[in-house]
Parts: C-alpha cells; sequence; structure tokens
C-alpha cells in the first residue's frame, strides 16, 4: 500500500488524509458512516488507485515484478512508488520528509476516534516504526514488501520480488518519473471535483 503517496496528495487537509489513509479498510456502504470531509478522502483515495491502476507506466514496471509474485505485482508497485516518491527531491527533502511524516502521524493520533480498528491497530507500528520516512530506504522496501507478502492469500516470501526490485530498480524509477507527475497533476487540478462528488 503506498501510503506516502495517499498521505501527499491529501494536501494537508487533516480529515482528508484520513479518508485517504483509510479507504482499504472501508468496504462499500462503510464509507457513509464517517463524516463528509472523511468521506471526500475515501472518493480521492479511490480516484488515485484508478488514475494508477490505469496508466501505462503502472503497466510496464509491473511486469518488471510480476515473474516473482502474479497478480500482486500492482500491490509491490505502489510500495516501489512510494520509495521514488521518498527520495523525489521535487517533493520532499529529508529533512522534510521527516517533518512531514511526523505531522501525517499526529494527525491520524488526533483522529483516532475515527479510524477503523484493523488500520487503528497498525498506526502504532506505522509511526513507531516510522514507516512513512523508511520508504526512503531499500531496507524499508524489503519490509514493506514483506508486509505486503503478509496481506496476501497466496504468497510466501518477498525475497525474489525484492531482488526483481533490484535488478529492475533504474527501469522501476523510469517508470515513476514517467508517472507520478502526470499522478500529481490530476490529483492537484481534480481536487476539488474530487471532494464535491
Amino acid at each position: 500500500m503506498n501510503y506516502l503517496a495517499h498521505a501527499y496528495l491529501s494536501f494537508h487537509q487533516p480529515q482528508v488524509l484520513v479518508g485517504n489513509m483509510i479507504s482499504d479498510f472501508v468496504k462499500g456502504r462503510k464509507q457513509f458512516d464517517y463524516p463528509p470531509v472523511v468521506q471526500q478522502g475515501i472518493r480521492l483515495h479511490r480516484a488515485i488507485d484508478t488514475f494508477t491502476d490505469q496508466h501505462p507506466a503502472t503497466k510496464r514496471a509491473k511486469e518488471f515484478l510480476k515473474p516473482a509474485v502474479g497478480p500482486y505485482s500492482g500491490a509491490f508497485v505502489d510500495v516501489v512508488y512510494d520509495h521514488f516518491l521518498a527520495l523525489d527531491a521535487t517533493h520532499f527533502t529529508e529533512t522534510g520528509l521527516r517533518s512531514f511524516a511526523e505531522e501525517v502521524y499526529a494527525q491520524l493520533h488526533s483522529n483516532l476516534s475515527l479510524l477503523p480498528e484493523r488500520f487503528a491497530a497498525l498506526l502504532p507500528y506505522m509511526s513507531q516504526q516510522n514507516w512513512l520516512f523508511g520508504y526512503r530506504f531499500t531496507d524499508g522496501i524489503e519490509k514493506s514488501f514483506g508486509g505486503v507478502v503478509r496481506r496476501a492469500q497466496y504468497l510466501n516470501s518477498s525475497a525474489e520480488v525484492f531482488d526483481l526490485f533490484v535488478l529492475h530498480y533504474d527501469a522501476l524509477h523510469e517508470a515513476y518519473k514517467a508517472f507520478f507527475p502526470e499522478l500529481y497533476q490530476y490529483t492537484s487540478t481534480q481536487f476539488n471535483a474530487l471532494l464535491i462528488q
């Protein structure tokens, strides 16, 4: 799950952030149990996911990882994109990313009552282990890959997909560079429209 991208594309709006971060934990009509601005964040998350999945660069990136993880390749590409976003000087300095991560954790903790039980349970690990900042480092990506495997029904190991990530690092970086500026432009220009749908 690309938590860093979803947090960043919430544009510093706390309840939009909550919705954007919890969307994968909120199924069907459960979204209507939340305040309107959180619902807007949930819709924003889903629009981001649709744009990401349909982008030609994402389709190319998946092909590099499919030999190891088959149909789960998209989930791993999401993590890969967060790695390159964390290193992208257009968006973050190292210090800026560290500060942004702390801001996100603080906002999520201050809205704890709105978080689904499963997300609330992982938030202490996310903040204590500083997942958002950890995306800068390949060992952080290796750990995140392990988390994807634990949630996947038919995967047993992340070793092979991590090896493919390292092998195709430059090509995956090129995919990110072709993809993320367009996602950012799409999300920022459509932000208000997405929020009122």
